[in-house]
């Protein structure tokens, strides 16, 4: 069974980076892969970005393409996202979640990962 636990969230202004961590509590986490989803108030859940558990296939939504990468280090059993050129609509809590042999044409779709963590706070405003 997998645990997960997201940080590095806070308020950044508009233009601004953060870097979302998701720590895992065991070494299984090998075998995962990892999503980080985000959900703003009034908004269904949607996912942002997905790492295989090789690291070799990295997923992104449109919206964040281009401004956010993916990463992960199996060693310290962390899943990294870098989050740069912020904008208010990136507002949101952002969780991730692990999941197995998650087909490329499911990623985005949370039914299909089992493991979440509690969220991290990312607020964007000026």
């Amino acid at each position: 069974q997998l645990q997960v636990a997201e940080s590095g969230g806070g308020l950044v202004q508009p233009g601004g980076s953060l870097r979302l961590s998701c720590v895992a509590s065991r070494s299984t986490m090998d075998f995962y892969d990892i999503g980080w989803f985000r959900q703003a108030p009034g908004k269904e859940r949607e996912g942002v970005s997905m790492i295989s558990a090789s690291g070799h296939r990295k997923m992104y939504a449109d919206p964040v393409k281009g401004r956010f990468t993916i990463s992960r280090d199996n060693a310290a059993r962390t899943v990294y996202l870098q989050l740069n050129s912020l904008k208010p609509e990136d507002t949101a809590v952002y969780y991730c979640a692990g999941g197995l042999s998650i087909d490329a044409s499911r990623w985005k779709y949370a039914p299909f990962y089992g493991y979440w963590g509690q969220g991290t706070q990312v607020t964007v405003s000026s």
